[in-house]
Formats: C-alpha cells, sequence, structure tokens
C-alpha cells in the first residue's frame, strides 16, 4: 500500500504544529512554568529552565518552523515507507 506523501507530511506539519501552538497558548496564559516543572519532575530531571514572557511573533515562528519540520519527516517518512513496501505486481 502506497502512502501520499503530501497528505502525510501535512498531517505530521499539522500536529507538530498544533503541538506548539498549544504551548504558545499555555505560556500566554501564565501556566507553562507549571506544566514545564510538573514534566520535569515526573521524569527525575531537575533543572533551572524558566518559562520566559509570551511574545507573539517567537510563538508565530515556533508555530510556522515546526510546522515546516513536521512536514518534511512526515514527507520523508511517507517516501521511505513507500520505498520499503513497494507492491509487487498487484493485480
Amino acid at each position: 500500500m502506497s502512502i501520499n506523501k503530501n497528505k502525510t507530511g501535512l498531517t505530521f506539519g499539522f500536529l507538530i504544529a498544533f503541538m506548539h501552538f498549544v504551548w504558545s497558548v499555555l505560556i500566554a496564559f501564565g501556566i507553562a512554568q507549571v506544566w514545564l516543572s510538573f514534566v520535569f519532575n515526573i521524569h527525575m530531571i531537575s533543572i533551572p529552565a524558566v518559562v520566559m514572557p509570551f511574545n507573539l511573533i517567537k510563538a508565530i515562528v515556533l508555530i510556522v518552523i515546526t510546522f515546516v519540520v513536521g512536514y518534511i519527516f512526515g514527507w520523508l517518512m511517507a517516501f521511505f515507507w513507500n520505498r520499503c513496501f513497494k507492491e509487487k505486481n498487484p493485480q
């Protein structure tokens, strides 16, 4: 079964971009530091990570870049999937 590279890229891109959109919303509402501290704590990690104040331009750049990177990874995943699982003489 062949996978559509563009649709897979868009799916991955939107998924990763949406996750970073949610992160930006958490920062905007001032609850990202609590979430980050919780996640580090349950992973038994203790580093002084401090969430910076919300910046709309940085949030947009973050979302756009993660969409592009997600698209590339999704496209590559579909490309390699199609290469590895080629249909042999489908009839």
